[in-house]
């Protein structure tokens, strides 16, 4: 038997009350950084097991280059494009990775004629890309597109789990959907959330956590005694 995507479900009003921590504790994320839709794409793509320090270096090699673009990426050698996301890591598959999400925008009239399809078929489409998984279609999907779907990422899942309010192996369906369930449809609400999430995780809920530095101490069931 297939397993449910709806297992994930947090007390009513739990996850509102997170963001409104997190919120008071943070103020407003300018996240995602970048000057256009695409390059929030092609940042998905070169975001995948990369500091984002490392992405920034990669997008201005790729401005420099004259490579910032879906006509560019789809005529440029491989090579030149795989020196060009090198700071990124794991260059040459990233490179292989853009040509890929490029290939399908093309087909599909670039980001403007993807944004003029229903969000169903749009996941589907980016899912379908070699090289494309969830968090980063939903990547895309959120922060270019504009569409009301929520990011699971590994500091999401870290997070969740000191919370108790997730074991850990729920899939990124289970999760996503539990979000998206429980939180008004608000895309301004995604995005801040999650970057929330990223920005708690990166200095204070690590994997190693800094508790005595997190100001959301008083409601973590995870806090040391």
């Amino acid at each position: 038997m297939a397993r449910s995507v709806a297992t994930f479900a947090p007390p009513e009003g739990v996850l509102q009350r997170l963001y409104e921590s997190l919120a008071a504790r943070y103020g407003v994320q300018p996240w995602w950084p970048a000057e256009t839709p695409f390059e929030v794409a092609v940042g998905a793509v070169l975001t995948q097991n990369a500091a984002w320090s490392n992405v920034e270096q990669a997008i201005e090699r790729m401005k420099a280059a004259g490579l910032l673009s879906l006509a560019a990426l789809l005529e440029v050698e491989h090579e030149t494009l795989a020196e060009a996301v090198r700071p990124s890591g794991y260059f040459n598959i990233k490179a292989r990775r853009l040509r890929n999400l490029c290939i399908c925008l093309a087909e599909h009239g670039g980001l403007e004629g993807l944004a003029r399809l229903d969000l169903a078929t749009q996941r589907d489409i980016l899912l379908g890309v070699n090289g494309v998984g969830p968090e980063t279609a939903d990547d895309i999907l959120l922060y270019a597109l504009e569409q009301p779907v929520f990011v699971i990422d590994a500091y999401t899942r870290r997070l969740l789990v000191r919370f108790r309010l997730a074991k850990g192996d729920e899939s990124y369906e289970e999760l996503r959907l539990g979000f998206e369930r429980s939180l008004v449809r608000d895309i301004g609400l995604y995005k801040q959330f999650h970057a929330l999430i990223v920005i708690h995780a990166k200095e204070v809920c690590r994997k190693s956590p800094r508790c005595e530095r997190c100001g959301l101490l008083s409601d973590c069931p995870s806090a040391p005694d």
